[in-house]
């Protein structure tokens, strides 16, 4: 699991749970960081390929995968 994954779950007070399973913490944080991913990486349907608004959207959902060690 992601450091900054594990962080965060003790921060909400996860970490200290002993119901909470890890396998299944990881999958929901993995769930909720693809998500954000795919809202940063969102296409506008009038930008080109090349249209850097569109490149830098990419990037930034890319960027958030690889922060939370989520493989794309």
């Amino acid at each position: 699991m992601n450091e900054r994954i594990k962080e965060i779950m003790f921060q909400s007070g996860l970490g200290y749970m002993s119901s909470a399973h890890p396998i299944l913490v990881e999958k929901f944080a993995e769930l909720i960081v693809r998500e954000c991913a795919d809202i940063a990486k969102g296409e506008p349907a009038n930008f080109s390929d090349r249209d850097p608004y569109k490149i830098g959207r990419r990037s930034a959902g890319i960027d958030v995968l690889k922060h939370f060690g989520v493989e794309e």
